[in-house]
């Protein structure tokens, strides 16, 4: 496996693919790592050097030949790197640069040195990553002689780390909201449910996908962790462990269904404001009113002179406009009416002097950056409006839940897309005094700190509790250790807040890993500090599950099979082909394609990496 990056998300998906499938990995990352790499803190930060160094040392003491572990220093991923990284010989290469271009440009120079390579692509445009997809698929078809419709071991998958980490980023900010996977059309909707209370059955929907920790409902509890053992999530539990977890919430599969793409809110997605926004309600009435005084004039002629109700409209705008003939040998009506419709006309053009003014305005403001109204409140404070802000303000966006953004950068990416849904938007340094006040924090019902330096996202809180101390935070934290060291501090101060943290490397790497071995990963949903898999695999060729009962294939902690997939092949109706209500006796064979849901290392199980790459040594 061969990956290339310039940033955490690198370093975290070859230590996915070397410490959780066993896979040998050639990094390749620039020399400066200090200059291109995010700051992190704590262990990720000593853990990712330790991996790099010992790869290091490892290329540098055994020589070219070795190709165990290894890493290669490139600023760019050039044709001489890529070739020297092994391309050629790499079952997988991961391209997951922050510049969409440079893994475009390396993906096309990839796909010539190895037709046959799989390629895992991070783009953040979503329409343009379809189309690469299509054209590197359709090249590898070209030049391995294989058909463009049938599966082959090329492939391509582009993937977006905002994508993959915003809906869960959302979740967490809103009490009760749905966690949702959805890709290639396919739903998936866990939702996240409160302990029962006493005597109360609990509701287990389709599945139990995962107990939360014994502390997760109590605003003084941490989050859990992998290593929290009893205390910690259990993911996949079995029946048993279900009805003895007393006090503790779980998380339930809801829906598993096909559906189209996620629909966004109509209003104020176009720039342009309502018409009725253009012009003020006083300004409103008096363009009412001088239409009013048009119409009785054109009235009052046609009935002066005989004329033809058009013809008379006719000639009282002429008057109105002052463009029409003297009526100085005409009758005194007449007379009377042109001079009315004169002075009509002077109290027009300031009228339409201020009706341009305010729609210029208008426009000006739709175009501009809008300010939290005065009385904004029981809204969501989003800091930090980068690749992942945007994509979660779309997502909040959505749910049509009120935000205030927060962003020092007056060219961030995010911007636009604020400005475009008429958000709310306050420029400055968070850190600042008076910045988050000017977000109106003090009546918000979250804030997500999602910018992508620690400290800056940890002072936010800091502050924001301060201000208001049971206000709901959550923090995009690099590092567990440090993050639990912000729980526990946090949990001294305010006892009675929620603080939850969640890392976008985190959630995104076990994607990434898994689309490394194919197109079977669907999605991921974090399960407090942990994350789960939903995988959509063909029976054939898995002993753990071919032949085996529904039942008997389940293994708790590790997979469970949640559908029965029959639309491979066919044009059925969205959500026609699943089963997902499977008997516990339905055998399993061999031309069966399965969904499950798998924690990271029962998915790297079943695709029997971690058993291979244990064979092969001595």
């Amino acid at each position: 496996m061969v990956v290339c990056g310039d940033d955490g998300l690198a370093h975290r998906l070859a230590a996915e693919l070397r410490g959780v499938y066993g896979e040998q990995v050639t990094l390749v990352v620039p020399a400066d790592r200090r200059r291109v790499r995010q700051p992190v803190v704590g262990r990720a930060r000593a853990v990712s050097a330790a991996f790099l160094d010992r790869m290091v040392n490892a290329a540098r003491g055994n020589g070219e030949g070795s190709g165990a572990e290894r890493v290669v220093e490139a600023v760019e991923p050039t044709e001489a790197v890529l070739a020297e990284a092994g391309v050629d010989r790499a079952t997988a290469l991961a391209l997951v640069y922050d510049d969409d271009e440079t893994n475009i440009r390396a993906a096309l120079t990839a796909r010539r040195l190895n037709p046959h390579l799989r390629l895992v692509l991070r783009l953040y445009n979503r329409r343009l990553g379809q189309h690469i997809e299509e054209l590197l698929d359709q090249a590898a078809a070209l030049a391995t002689g294989a058909s463009p419709d049938t599966s082959s071991d090329a492939s391509t998958v582009v993937l977006s780390d905002a994508d993959t980490a915003a809906p869960a980023l959302a979740a967490t900010a809103l009490a009760g909201t749905s966690k949702v996977v959805q890709t290639e059309g396919l739903m998936l909707r866990a939702v996240e449910r409160r302990p029962p209370r006493p005597g109360q059955v609990a509701d287990p929907g389709l599945a139990t996908l995962a107990l939360l920790s014994a502390t997760s409902n109590d605003p003084a509890g941490a989050d859990g962790s992998e290593s929290d053992g009893e205390h910690g999530p259990r993911l996949l539990p079995d029946a048993a462990a279900v009805r003895e977890a007393t006090g503790r919430g779980t998380i339930v599969l809801e829906q598993v269904s096909y559906a189209g793409a996620p629909s966004v809110p109509a209003s104020g997605l176009t720039g342009v404001p309502p018409l009725g926004s253009l012009f003020s309600r006083r300004l409103r009435w008096s363009l009412a009113g001088v239409a009013g005084c048009v119409l009785a004039l054109a009235i009052a002629l046609t009935v002066l002179t005989g004329d033809h109700p058009l013809h008379a409209t006719y000639v009282t705008l002429l008057d109105l406009f002052a463009i029409n003939e003297p009526a100085l040998n005409q009758s005194t009506g007449r007379q009377i009416l042109q001079l009315l419709a004169g002075l009509l006309g002077l109290l027009l053009l300031p009228v339409l002097l201020a009706a341009a003014l305010e729609a210029f305005g208008a426009f000006r403001s739709a175009s501009g950056l809008r300010k939290p109204p005065r009385g904004l409140g029981g809204h969501v404070v989003l800091l930090g409006l980068g690749k992942i802000g945007a994509r979660v303000l779309i997502r909040l966006r959505e749910l049509n839940i009120p935000v205030v953004c927060v962003e020092a950068d007056p060219e961030a990416r995010g911007l636009a897309v604020a400005r475009r849904l008429r958000v709310p938007v306050v420029l400055g340094d968070v850190t600042q005094e008076g910045v988050l006040e000017a977000a109106k924090v003090h009546r918000a019902h979250a804030l997500l700190a999602l910018t992508s330096v620690d400290t800056t996202n940890l002072e936010a809180a800091l502050y924001a509790r301060s201000v208001r101390a049971d206000l709901r935070v959550v923090l995009r934290l690099y590092d567990d250790d440090f993050a639990t060291a912000v729980y526990r501090t946090l949990r001294a101060a305010h006892p009675h807040a929620l603080t939850r943290s969640r890392s976008v490397t985190h959630l995104a790497a076990p994607a990434f890993a898994g689309a490394m071995f194919g197109r079977q990963i669907l999605g991921a949903i974090p399960v407090e500090r942990r994350v789960l898999l939903f995988a959509a695999l063909e029976v054939a060729g898995h002993p753990q599950l071919e032949g085996r009962t529904v039942g008997e294939a389940f293994r708790a902690g590790s997979w469970r099979v949640l559908a029965l997939d029959t639309r491979a092949g066919t044009e059925d109706a969205p959500g026609a082909g699943l089963v997902w209500e499977l008997p516990e006796g339905y055998v399993l064979g061999p031309g069966d394609r399965v969904i499950l849901a798998a924690t990271r290392r029962g998915f790297a199980e079943l695709l029997g990496r971690r058993s291979r790459d244990a064979a092969q040594r001595p």
